[in-house]
């Protein structure tokens, strides 16, 4: 493949528990281009979440080497890692993982705080991303003030405001209803044609799969179909 942003290779992670060791990935491969869009997918406990977590650097890796963007992920000191992360890579969750205290704006720029960005250019930043994700006007509104559909677009908005290099997904639509579900996909969609950003989403639902450039396929820890060979 060309021009890769993620090269994965013999990805090994086991859990153990002290009674029990489970082997969540048994040597996984993966490659991915820039600016892709990709869904991972399969049943309930393959293993799916467990590779987005290790390929972003969030999991440790028991064997195996990860690559992104020309970085040996688990190479670097955990505060490297963290940093890279910050400015590189952008996270949407399920449940959004929004601070309850702060307003939809104050939690978009907590990346570009963190990152060292000036307050008044984060505060800018923010609300031009919010804009494009359109909540501009719920701009000081907490979470608990949103809808779920309008908090996940608060999400993907925190998420993008760093203008990263890619973005990883973990059921983005899990939580929403299906009018919802289709309003953020399309707009994930729009930002990954827009903007160029890679996006790699754990999903279950084969509508957002149908919405991704290829579709991964797992099972029992490891990749079954990769989609290239399909496409």
């Amino acid at each position: 493949m060309d021009n890769l942003i993620v090269d994965a290779k013999s990805i090994v992670k086991t859990y153990d528990t002290g009674s029990l060791r489970v082997a969540a990935l048994r040597g996984v491969d993966l490659m991915v281009s820039r600016g892709e869009m990709v869904a991972i997918m399969g049943p309930s406990g393959c293993g799916k979440t467990t590779l987005l977590n290790c390929l972003s650097g969030l999991d440790e890796i028991d064997a195996g080497q990860v690559i992104v963007e020309g970085q040996v992920i688990h190479n670097l000191h955990d505060d490297d890692r963290s940093d890279y992360r910050a400015k590189r890579m952008g996270f949407v969750f399920q449940l959004y993982n929004l601070l309850p205290v702060l307003s939809a704006v104050e939690n978009v720029e907590m990346p570009l705080l963190v990152s060292g960005v000036k307050a008044s250019q984060a505060r800018r930043q923010s609300m031009e991303f919010l804009d494009r994700v359109g909540l501009a006007d719920r701009s000081e509104h907490k979470p608990s003030q949103l809808s779920g559909g309008q908090r996940q677009r608060v999400t993907i908005a925190r998420a993008l405001v760093n203008k990263p290099a890619i973005v990883w997904a973990d059921e983005p639509t899990g939580d929403l209803d299906s009018e919802s579900s289709q309003e953020i996909m399309d707009l994930m969609t729009e930002l990954n044609h827009d903007s160029g950003e890679t996006f790699i989403i754990v999903t279950h639902s084969d509508e957002v799969g149908s919405l991704a450039n290829r579709i991964v396929r797992m099972r029992d820890g490891l990749v079954t179909d990769d989609g290239i060979s399909a496409s």
